[in-house]
């Protein structure tokens, strides 16, 4: 008896394939050699709308750029930080900085003049609208003459 791996959907293209283009998708979400962490990035999709929540607590809105050139969703942070304590004769200074940066193909089906984003509990939520001709039509009945 042969055991064979089968992928069912060969052929079928995946509706992420397009978000998934970036080499980057391909390692861990941390990044060590920066020290610094990556967030985690939930993909939903609906009907009407792609969502993307993006896991980022302990930031601000204001800590946050996105930018949009061509099909490419660009979400990025930097937040620098300085404090100085003084004691007595005791000074303690700590400096720290953390950044990120994470990109998305985003597919041809998004309406990208409605994209739209908020900052809600440590979570930042981008939503990615479906072009009118992308959404999903209900089923109809089509009457034979």
């Amino acid at each position: 008896m042969k055991l064979i791996k089968r992928n069912n959907m060969a052929g079928i293209p995946s509706i992420f394939d397009d978000f998934f283009k970036d080499d980057f998708f391909r390692f861990p979400a941390v990044e060590r050699e920066w020290g610094g962490t990556v967030p985690s990035v939930n993909i939903r999709e609906t009907e009407e709308s792609f969502e993307l929540e993006v896991a980022a607590p302990g930031l601000k809105k204001e800590d946050f750029q996105l930018n949009l050139d061509h099909d490419v969703l660009t979400i990025s942070s930097e937040k620098k930080d300085a404090q100085e304590v003084k004691e007595g004769n005791w000074k303690k200074r700590e400096f720290s900085y953390a950044t990120f940066k994470r990109r998305f193909h985003l597919p041809e089906t998004v309406d990208i003049d409605q994209i739209g984003a908020r900052y809600e509990d440590g979570i930042l939520h981008i939503s990615l609208p479906k072009r009118e001709e992308a959404k999903v039509k209900p089923v109809r009945m089509i009457e034979v003459a």
